[in-house]
């Protein structure tokens, strides 16, 4: 099972930015809806692989995104979801 990995922020245009500047540096990332199982955020957070995790955290630190929330590990297991803090 791949394991996948989402940035929350609180902010729509900070999580579009973030995923720009990922990609900009050579890592899939993508925008996707936020699990309502992370009870948190603007609706919409970055998603990125296990392998790019580390590299994403660098990107990261190298903006300003005051808005950042967390990186949360998403799993889905018997048909349901689960996002926990990473």
């Amino acid at each position: 099972m791949m394991q996948t990995y989402l940035a929350v922020f609180r902010s729509r245009s900070q999580t579009l930015d973030f995923v720009a500047r990922l990609r900009s540096f050579g890592i899939p990332a993508s925008a996707v809806s936020t699990p309502k199982e992370a009870n948190v955020g603007c609706g919409l957070s970055a998603k990125i692989g296990a392998f790019d995790l580390s590299r994403a955290k660098r990107a990261l630190a190298g903006g300003r995104y005051c808005a950042f929330v967390g990186f949360f590990r998403v799993e889905n297991k018997y048909g349901r979801t689960f996002v926990y803090p990473a």
